[in-house]
């Protein structure tokens, strides 16, 4: 990959994954959904300001990899694309202090290879 391609999925990762972040911190915010208030909840989304800038941050991520897709093939940049899933672990690590088992370390580091193996000519 080029910088500028790099940069597109940098650009797309971070900010799928601070999408991820407000998601989750809207969530919390509204609380478990059940059969009662499940229309009050879909009707709070459009107003909770942590789901408003997660799905935002998530448009940005959107329209960065469509423009990677644009000048990568798809069999690279999607599974590049894939360390959103190791930044996902780390935020759930870090913010929301979710463990770490030693079988999703080992997980996340088969998916860093693999980005690896895959970007790589």
């Amino acid at each position: 990959m080029t910088p500028q391609e790099l940069g597109l999925l940098f650009i797309s990762v971070v900010a799928s994954s601070v999408g991820q972040l407000c998601l989750k911190l809207g969530a919390l915010q509204l609380g478990k959904v059940t059969s009662d208030n499940a229309i009050s909840h879909i009707l709070k989304i459009a107003t909770t300001p942590a789901l408003v800038a997660g799905l935002a941050a998530y448009g940005i991520g959107a329209v960065s990899y469509i423009l990677l897709l644009t000048r990568v093939k798809l069999s690279i940049a999607a599974p590049a694309a894939s360390l959103i899933y190791i930044s996902s672990v780390l935020i759930g690590y870090w913010v929301f202090n979710e463990p770490i088992p030693p079988t999703r370390v080992a997980g996340l580091g088969l998916i860093m290879f693999g980005v690896v193996l895959v970007t790589s000519r």
